[in-house]
């Protein structure tokens, strides 16, 4: 150790095998034998005096100093990532963001767009990487993000890009081939969930004043909205996703609405930066371009 802070490559074989769970799977990863992991890991541990691993057999869990320590040298190897394809960017291209987004709000309408932003901003280098949770900047290397609430962030700055507006149940027209929906009655239908909006179809059934039966609840749950709309393609069952997702499937009728009635829900999409930051010029031109493309 040099001045109390251990040797990098010990703490990119530590956080490896942490995050894996294995040594094997870290000198994959690492393109390092399997010793030469174990003998980074175990010479940290030896140098820090603390056990960080447990060993059972191949099996390899963390103790609990071992896991608050994997989550801060993760965090600043994220860190050391960022400030370098930073000064990559900065040297060679110009200069760099990096922002966190939604998954299927960054492959249905973000990502699509970032051609047109690259034309009128080609020195301005736009890395992103997905998160469907909400965070603290300070424990995330990344310089603004885009989300899902009902309003900003605590203690951050920025704009409301556009409302969600109502969540629509949707699915193939074939789905319905042979069947009659009585009253709109979809009980009959596999229901499709998401997992971070478990109660979406209960809302829905009581938006529409029809009861909810505990049959509903069996369907499959996905992460994302894109994998609800796969799973509708596929036939597999009817969704509930936002209209301006579905929108193209249902202007061309791949997709069609089973029964009336529509979810409104409070939220909508937002990007925002930490307050305390100065904010760059790079980050002012890209606010800018984004809320021209919301409006």
């Amino acid at each position: 150790m040099r001045n109390g802070v251990p040797n990098l490559g010990a703490l990119q074989a530590f956080e490896a095998t942490a995050r894996l769970g294995s040594f094997s799977r870290a000198a994959e990863e690492l393109a390092l034998t399997h010793s030469a992991v174990y003998r980074q890991v175990t010479g940290l541990e030896e140098r820090l005096g603390v056990q960080l691993l447990t060993r059972i057999r191949r099996r390899v869990g963390l103790t609990d100093a071992g896991a608050e320590y994997a989550a801060r040298v993760r965090h600043h190897l994220e860190q050391l990532e960022k400030d370098t394809f930073g000064l990559i960017s900065r040297s060679g291209m110009g200069r760099s963001l990096h922002i966190a987004v939604l998954p299927t709000l960054a492959t249905t309408w973000l990502v699509p767009r970032l051609a047109q932003f690259h034309r009128l901003h080609g020195d301005i280098a736009v890395s992103l990487s997905s998160r469907t949770l909400p965070f603290q900047f300070k424990d995330h290397p990344v310089d603004a993000a885009i989300y899902h609430a009902e309003q900003l962030w605590p203690q951050t700055r920025g704009i409301k890009l556009f409302d969600e507006g109502a969540l629509v149940p949707v699915c193939i027209p074939q789905l319905l081939e042979g069947r009659e929906l009585d009253a709109g009655d979809m009980s009959g239908l596999t229901h499709l969930h998401m997992l971070s909006r478990p109660d979406a179809w209960r809302y829905w059934y009581g938006a529409q004043g029809r009861e909810y039966l505990p049959s509903i609840s069996a369907g499959p749950r996905y992460e994302l909205f894109t994998m609800v709309i796969a799973a509708v393609r596929a036939g597999m069952g009817v969704g509930l996703v936002p209209r301006f997702l579905a929108q193209p499937e249902l202007d061309t009728g791949a997709f069609i609405a089973p029964v009336e009635g529509v979810l409104k829900v409070p939220e909508a999409y937002f990007f925002s930066y930490p307050a305390d930051r100065d904010q760059s010029e790079a980050l002012k031109v890209f606010e800018l371009w984004v809320q021209g493309l919301a409006q």
